[in-house]
């Protein structure tokens, strides 16, 4: 609880698949992917589904009311528990400025929101029954820099482990571990500093982004 480890590479390089197999939207040909010290092929479907959340790079809402797409997760939470997912997210600021709040309703697609405010709102619904464990598929691409760091800082203060999958450097910068990809390979492994000294391909990345 508390860590949060980073996964960056280029397009193609298979960050989404590492995403994909933890939650077992596909199995492993070889090797294992162990969750809690156990085969992820040991849990059932539902138990993961309830113990992982994901949110993925084109997640979207569902036609209906803000607090039926937040409780897809957990159907029973309270507008207590829903607006504390909002405001992790960063999401409640423009929530709570809406007149019908939890009860505006959402255009299907979620069509009637802007691309940040449903990153964020997705972000939420992830974090509604506190997940162990979050991963966020380049879920905060639309994000300011501010509204990004911000958000980082307040999922770091969950019970929960954060994978955060991104192509922006600086949104894994602060990250306790940051694995680096290059075609299916891990070609580095470390945090911030360490990598910049030891992982030419993560350096050209962070400059790239830096100027």
């Amino acid at each position: 609880p508390h860590q949060t480890i980073g996964i960056i590479g280029g397009t193609g390089s298979g960050k989404t698949t590492i995403a994909s197999l933890m939650t077992r939207f596909y199995d492993p040909t070889n090797g294992r992917v162990l969750f809690k010290g156990k085969d992820v092929k040991d849990f059932t479907l539902a138990q993961l589904r309830k113990d992982i959340s994901i949110v993925q790079q084109r997640s979207t809402l569902f036609s209906g009311s803000l607090r039926d797409n937040m409780r897809i997760r957990d159907n029973k939470a309270t507008d207590e528990e829903i607006i504390e997912a909002l405001k992790t997210a960063q999401a409640w600021q423009f929530v709570s400025e809406w007149s019908n709040g939890l009860d505006y309703r959402i255009m299907a697609g979620g069509k009637n929101v802007s691309g940040g405010q449903m990153q964020r709102l997705t972000i939420a619904r992830a974090l509604v029954g506190k997940p162990e464990l979050l991963i966020l598929d380049d879920s905060s691409s639309a994000l300011d820099f501010l509204t990004d760091a911000n958000l980082r800082k307040a999922i770091k203060k969950l019970d929960t482990t954060t994978v955060i999958i991104s192509q922006r450097a600086t949104s894994i910068k602060s990250c306790d571990l940051i694995i680096v990809l290059d075609n299916g390979d891990v070609v580095g492994m470390g945090k911030h500093n360490e990598l910049m000294k030891t992982c030419e391909i993560y350096k050209e990345i962070y400059d790239s982004q830096s100027k």
